[in-house]
């Protein structure tokens, strides 16, 4: 079930994929996934197409940068201008993008609001538009990220995949939940299956894999692949553990020392990236309780990184509760 995975003209390893994350799956985060999993590619932030037209460098820095020592890269672009969306697609191919994303699942209301993410399945005269603007101004795979009917009265599923068709996207990312749906509904395998079926490209499935029988039961919708977003965060280490436990080998967890090392460089490349160093204290603030799930002492380590102000605060933390030989 773990096997190469074609997209486009490229070919990858393993088909599972490190997906999008607001406000995490920047260079530092996708950095330490490639150093502890090497998924098939890791995906952007979801990036404004009117931050990469309008916005200074330094404000884009954050969304662009690619690390050196990361493995391949999927920018996802959101926007609903076909002109617009044209000339991202050509920045971010002169970035170095190997592949690129054009979200249409967003759920966030002030997203739909401006006409993109998932509004878009709804408008898919637009659609079609928009996925014609990408493969005409990048040689790279292009997909689109898309949500599904679910338990909803919308009926969109049939349309969008023949707008996918007609417009000749590489593949499709499909998470298996409409978007009023939060995360406590559970992922509609059958949708994702409909997709599978009704298309002859790759169709990537997501929405809750975290576990080894959570991506047996997506692979079971005959997927190309599989893309894991959230249950990746604070656990870089997950896709390779996913890939030797489907191997029937053992694998062990990181010692608490490592873990507390990647939460570090995590945060101290963040804030080198961004010149900031309080905005990286600030994200450290919501990541601490992802890297610190394992901790005896969590309680008290997410008290204290609340309560901190700089990075040797932080450093002092982590020494103190991963036991770090710092």
């Amino acid at each position: 079930m773990l096997k190469p995975l074609k997209l486009g003209k490229l070919t990858f390893p393993i088909n599972i994929i490190q997906g999008p994350l607001a406000g995490v799956s920047c260079a530092p985060f996708r950095k330490i996934t490639w150093r502890y999993s090497q998924p098939a590619f890791s995906c952007t932030e979801m990036i404004s197409c009117k931050t990469l037209l309008y916005q200074s460098a330094f404000s884009q820095k954050r969304f662009i940068k690619i690390d050196p020592e990361e493995g391949p890269v999927c920018f996802q672009l959101a926007g609903n201008n076909a002109k617009e969306l044209a000339e991202a697609t050509r920045i971010v191919t002169a970035q170095g993008a190997s592949l690129i994303d054009l979200n249409c699942g967003c759920p966030v209301k002030k997203i739909r609001r401006k006409g993109a993410g998932s509004s878009l399945l709804q408008n898919t005269i637009l659609l079609y538009q928009l996925i014609k603007a990408m493969k005409d101004n990048t040689t790279v795979p292009v997909s689109i990220k898309i949500r599904v009917d679910g338990n909803s009265n919308d009926s969109f599923n049939r349309e969008v995949a023949t707008i996918i068709k007609d417009a000749g996207a590489d593949f499709l990312v499909v998470h298996g939940r409409h978007w009023t749906e939060n995360y406590e509904t559970l992922c509609h395998y059958s949708d994702i299956e409909f997709f599978v079926n009704e298309l002859n490209i790759p169709v990537i499935g997501n929405g809750d894999i975290s576990c080894i029988d959570s991506l047996k039961k997506m692979l079971a919708t005959g997927c190309a692949g599989v893309m894991i977003s959230r249950a990746g965060v604070g656990q870089p280490w997950l896709i390779r553990q996913l890939i030797e436990e489907m191997q029937q080998k053992i694998f062990s967890l990181p010692a608490n020392s490592e873990i507390g090392s990647m939460f570090l460089q995590h945060i101290t490349e963040l804030a080198i990236l961004l010149n900031n160093e309080t905005f990286a204290i600030i994200q450290a603030r919501k990541l601490a309780k992802y890297y610190g799930r394992y901790l005896k002492t969590k309680s008290m380590f997410y008290t204290a990184v609340n309560h901190c102000s700089n990075l040797q605060e932080l450093k002092n933390i982590c020494i103190e509760h991963f036991t770090l030989g710092l």
